[in-house]
């Protein structure tokens, strides 16, 4: 399991930011993280979805805790699956 930072890296970009003109806080994680890890975020955090991000800090997607979970019950599930790897299968594009 991928271990979670618990301190805060001064030079790290924030892992939470304001949504405009409401109160509620989306959460910014790295498309990197396993789908595990992402699944403890959002219990611990008590969020529906997360809002993926690449090593440059730039929005490549997000996932809801329901595609996750399904993913995780699917036949080709393993614990190392990263979230960046799922995110084709979860939205597939139409046509």
């Amino acid at each position: 399991m991928t271990p979670v930072r618990t301190h805060r890296n001064p030079t790290a970009p924030d892992l939470t930011t304001r949504a405009c003109g409401g109160d509620t806080t989306e959460l910014r994680v790295g498309d990197d993280m396993t789908v595990e890890v992402a699944l403890s975020v959002m219990a611990g955090a008590d969020v529906e979805y997360l809002l993926l991000c690449d090593g440059d800090d730039e929005r490549t997607g997000s996932v809801t805790l329901a595609e996750l979970v399904t993913h995780r019950d699917s036949s080709a599930y393993t614990d190392r699956v990263r979230l960046r790897d799922v995110l084709g299968t979860l939205c597939p594009a139409a046509g």
